[in-house]
Order: structure tokens, then sequence, then C-alpha cells
């Protein structure tokens, strides 16, 4: 019998683990039943009931294991842990939220098991009910990574996917402790399959994710998979030069030419702090991989209460 490990990050979910699970569960029984579940809850340092209950879910079923860390260390975090802990043939990625619908589950299945992909995506077909702002932001920000970038990042996609276990080795092979998972998944390749699906409301509770947040990820995000950026110092230097030289050829009076080089002065700190931005997040990456600390700690396990 097949074995599907399902890796839920949670972060202060306690209105929506419970949920989430009692649908799991029933897309199984009705469409996966001979298939066998085992369900890796990530509690990544949440300050509210969420390991309460799911310690009680697995009070009933044995199937639900749960990794609590000792802290908050990001979802990020919590997915290698819950694709470390993981042990079935197929491992398959989901928000606790219900924004990750259960019913795609058996399509996705068959798409491996059947079709013979070796991972199956989704991706929101559009951002209904999102913020336009953010709407614009995301956008924005799949042109430019694309732009710069050899890997591929799909617009709309989520972290919601079903993969093989030869494609989550792949995935936990690669050494970086700065990790951005859809880059990651797109870096390590295999025959992968996309299924679109209208953007769904959480089921309860907020999201986690400010706009803040979602910026540095972002940030963080353009700074693992392109080195593109480090080159614009050099671009920049150039321009200046030939600003400089211009103003000198074209200034006829000095007041004109005074203009001209207050004009480019202010652009040029403008830009030499931009500069200088974007080289200390390179640098302060490579600190963080230099360090190598580890991704996560981990307080406690389901064995720790067996």
């Amino acid at each position: 019998m097949d074995k599907i490990s399902i890796v839920v990050p949670c972060y202060n979910e306690e209105e929506t683990v419970l949920a989430f699970y009692t649908e799991a569960e029933r897309v199984r029984n009705a469409e996966l039943a001979n298939v066998e579940f085992e369900y890796i809850f990530v509690d990544d340092g949440s300050t509210d009931k969420t390991l309460d209950i799911i310690k009680k879910i697995r009070s009933t079923d044995k199937t639900v294991r749960y990794v609590s860390f000792s802290r908050n260390f990001g979802k990020e975090a919590a997915i290698s842990a819950g694709l470390s802990a993981s042990v079935g043939d197929y491992v398959a990625l989901m928000d606790a939220d219900l924004q990750d619908p259960p019913f795609m589950l058996p399509q996705m299945y068959r798409a491996i098991t059947e079709e013979g992909y070796d991972q199956v995506g989704t991706r929101r077909a559009t951002r209904k009910g999102e913020p336009v702002v953010r709407s614009f932001f995301a956008r924005s920000f799949y042109k430019i990574i694309n732009l710069l970038s050899d890997v591929e990042m799909i617009d709309g996609a989520r972290d919601y996917r079903l993969m093989k276990r030869s494609v989550v080795n792949a995935i936990l092979s690669l050494p970086e402790k700065l990790r951005y998972s859809k880059g990651i998944f797109s870096y390590v390749g295999f025959k992968t399959k996309w299924l679109s699906y209208d953007n769904v409301e959480r089921v309860a509770g907020s999201s986690k994710w400010s706009f803040i947040a979602l910026f540095r990820y972002a940030v963080s995000g353009i700074a693992d998979f392109s080195t593109v950026p480090l080159a614009f110092p050099l671009f920049v230097g150039i321009l200046f030069y030939i600003l400089f030289a211009v103003c000198a050829v074209i200034g006829l009076t000095s007041k004109s030419l005074l203009s001209a080089v207050c004009a480019v002065c202010f652009f040029t700190s403008a830009t030499t702090l931009t500069c200088v931005a974007i080289l200390g997040k390179y640098i302060a990456q490579n600190s963080t991989e230099i360090k190598n600390r580890p991704l996560y700690i981990v307080r406690e396990t389901e064995t720790d209460e067996d």
C-alpha cells in the first residue's frame, strides 16, 4: 500500500488544525481508501493551543505525528523539518488553513502514479480576494525574478504540491540555511505537472504574512537564485562617469553646470546607497550560511510523548 506523508506547517493555527484534519480524512476515506496517510504537523513555535489540539488528534489517530520547535523559526524551517521527518512514498505539502484544498489530492496522486509525473504543483488561477496592492507587487516580483534568474518561477504558485520520494530527497540534499522553497522546487527540476484552482479563503483565522514579511521573503528569494543584482554597481559606476562627462561638455554657463552637477550628485548618492544595500544583502546571506547554525531546534516530537 502506498503511503502519503502530509506535511503541515503550523503557526498559531488552533482554529484550523482540526478542520484541516477532518477534511483531509474525508477525502482519504472517499477517494484514497487504498492509500495510507501519515500526517506530520510542524508546530512552528505557536503561542496558542495549536500543539495541544494536534496532541488531542493524535490520541485517537496514531498516523498523526508532530514536530514542535523551541521557538518560531519560520515556515521555510517548518517545511524542511516536515520533509525530513516524512517517510511516505509520496509527500504532500499543505497549509493548515484549507487554502490548499485536500479535494485536489486524488487528482495529484493519479497524475504521479498514472501519468508519469514526479511532482504535481498547484497555482492560483486568479488572485481574487487578495488586496490589490499585494497582487500588484506579487506579479511584479515574479516578473523580476524570472528576468534575473535562470530558474523559472511560476506566477501564482503555491507551496501546495505532491512529490515522489526522489524529489523530496533532492530537496533535502540542498544544504543552504536561507531557503526559498518555491525556487528550490523549480531548481531540482523533475517532471512537473501544474494544476490551477480558484483562490480559496482561509477557513478561519488570519494570515501570518505581513506586507513587510512578504517583501523580505521576496528579496531573499532574488538573492538566493540570482547574482545579477551584484552587477548593478558596475553599470551604475559606468553611467555616472558618462553623466559627469556630459555635464562637463554641455555646461555652457556656471549656473547650468552647477545645477546639472547637483542633480547628478543627488542621484549618485541615492544610487550608491542602493548599491551598498544590495551588496549588504548578499554579504548578510553569506554570513548566515557561514555560521552554519541549525535551521531549526526541535523541542519535542510524538516519540517523546510515546
